[in-house]
């Protein structure tokens, strides 16, 4: 099993779009890339805490790819926007890439380089990073999709990005 931390705007999207891919397991909202420990949500969404919204998970290289992981992330937010994921504005929303490894890093920016060729119109401002904290928040905001499925924000913003999941990625969904 290998980790992965990114930041794709809202952490709730980001772990309901992971959560149903297979080889995905040990799933957790929480904070990266940021300079005081163990910051409160308010504090973080304030913009106060240099914190990204961020997921943590490990996967199982046998079932999904590093490179396959990415590409999600990519399809599944816009990584050309800077700070700003929709409504949500500020670095706390921003695309980032938390690299364990020389090799995630490597990766990371290889894909960033085949799709600015081949797919994305506007140059990719996703940050790729080394990996130095993620701190875990609050219960709420944990397996938040599923346990709100009704709730406005999920129907309207996080079910589209479900949509092109599984429109684009069903080879390698649980579902």
């Amino acid at each position: 099993m290998k980790q992965v931390t990114l930041a794709n705007g809202c952490f709730w999207c980001t772990e309901a779009v992971f959560q149903r891919v297979r080889g995905i397991s040990e799933i957790k909202s929480g904070f990266s890339g940021g300079k005081i420990k163990n910051p409160p949500y308010r504090e973080v969404v304030e913009g106060r805490t240099g914190h990204a919204e961020a997921l943590q998970f490990t996967y199982n290289p046998e079932q999904v790819s590093y490179e396959e992981i990415l590409h999600i992330f990519f399809a599944t937010h816009d990584p050309t926007t800077l700070n700003r994921q929709g409504n949500d504005v500020g670095t706390q929303y921003r695309s980032a890439i938390f690299f364990e490894d020389e090799q995630q890093k490597e990766i990371a920016h290889k894909v960033i380089e085949e799709l600015n060729r081949e797919i994305f119109e506007n140059k990719i401002v996703t940050e790729v990073t080394a990996y130095t904290n993620f701190y875990e928040a609050e219960f709420q905001h944990q397996n938040f999709y599923n346990n709100n499925p009704r709730q406005p924000y999920c129907q309207i913003i996080i079910n589209p990005k479900l949509k092109k999941l599984r429109e684009s990625f069903a080879y390698l969904l649980n579902e």
